[in-house]
């Protein structure tokens, strides 16, 4: 008699086998920060309690740090998704729009980002996505999006409009390299007294729309 293993325990097994990456979602005042497996299908807030190691989080006890692996945030309002990703280190990304009440213009500025989804109004448009790239992309880059060349620290800082999850518009970007100074090459933008001038620091300022 050959035994066979149960669905749950395949399920499990196959679980394990992939790599986790982070999901955080809003639902209901509530943030929930998840350890997934696998890709869960865009705002499936049961599904993703259900397949993923989920933890509710304070929105007082919410520290900026690094995403050195895929993140993906659900998000409903600008607000949450402000605290979340507003001069957050993140490499690659995907942000998928569960609401239905048109967003405003915000910009929201991200450390390191080179590659990003998006997904708008669940899911009734197909994903789009940009990648950020540079002339030194030749070059392997760590997870912060940063390396030494000619003793120079290459920066990237990415600045986004909320406005885009409003219907359906092509993703756009575009980068400006070999910036020293944020403040003094883009004076008027928002956000750029935050930005220290230092000679060893050389910037890839990009905006996507």
């Amino acid at each position: 008699l050959v035994k066979f293993p149960s669905p749950c325990a395949a399920v499990r097994s196959f679980v394990r086998s992939q790599k986790n990456h982070t999901l955080i979602f809003t639902k209901e005042n509530t943030i929930r920060n998840c350890s997934c497996s696998v890709d869960i299908r865009d705002c499936d807030y049961c599904l993703a309690n259900l397949m993923c190691n989920c933890k509710t989080v304070l929105p007082s006890t919410m520290e900026k740090t690094t995403y050195s692996n895929h993140l993906t945030i659900w998000f409903t309002d600008t607000s949450v998704l402000e605290m979340l990703l507003n001069f957050t280190r993140v490499w690659d990304l995907k942000l998928s729009f569960c609401g239905t009440t048109p967003l405003p213009t915000e910009y929201l500025a991200i450390w390191g980002l080179r590659k990003l989804r998006v997904n708008k109004v669940k899911g009734r448009f197909p994903e789009q996505s940009v990648t950020i790239s540079s002339s030194s992309n030749n070059e392997k880059e760590d997870s912060l999006a940063m390396h030494n060349k000619d003793r120079q620290m290459l920066v990237y800082i990415s600045f986004l409009d909320t406005s885009l999850f409003n219907g359906y518009s092509l993703l756009k970007s575009y980068s400006v390299e070999n910036v020293s100074s944020i403040t003094e090459h883009f004076p008027s933008l928002l956000y750029s007294d935050v930005f220290s001038t230092s000679d060893n620091k050389s910037y890839v300022v990009t905006f996507i729309y």
